[in-house]
């Protein structure tokens, strides 16, 4: 199911038993289903800032046991606050394990609802986001940061 968001488009997919894939890039042969409609209902919510959490029901079949910890850990990140990379590691027990962090984040299939964007730098750096190029990825990351009331002025 493809939707309008306020910096472009974003692609939703799921299964039989709940979100599976939110893209900033189109996904061929996705399914629309009671899922996708609940999804694309709060995100719509989450954009006209009537919502802080979602409630869809999320199937995530990929990513490696360490990866879905560290994307469980995301989903706990409440609205309008950040995690460092290294908060996030010492969350899931592995405080060495700050790059691939990093590395799981970039794998995060449901973004924004599993809210990898507000991972900063431990000195409160905006480090990398999803997009068709790094400074895009930034620019969606600030806009959805600043969306949810968090300060940007030591980022301008």
């Amino acid at each position: 199911m493809k939707i309008n968001v306020p910096f472009g488009t974003i692609w939703l997919d799921a299964d039989d038993e709940g979100l599976s894939t939110v893209s900033f890039f189109e996904i061929p042969n996705h399914k629309t289903n009671h899922y996708t409609e609940l999804a694309a209902k709060e995100l719509t919510e989450y954009f006209a800032g009537k919502r802080k959490r979602f409630s869809v029901p999320l199937s995530v079949h990929s990513g490696t046991v360490f990866q879905r910890r560290v994307w469980h850990a995301l989903f706990l990140i409440p609205f309008g606050e950040t995690r460092s990379y290294q908060e996030i590691a010492q969350a899931i027990e592995s405080p060495k394990a700050v790059r691939a962090i990093g590395q799981a984040n970039s794998k995060n299939p449901l973004p924004i609802i599993v809210p990898c964007h507000r991972v900063i730098g431990k000195n409160g750096a905006l480090t990398g986001y999803l997009g068709s190029s790094e400074q895009e990825g930034l620019n969606i990351k600030k806009f959805l940061l600043h969306m949810e009331n968090f300060s940007l002025d030591k980022f301008d």
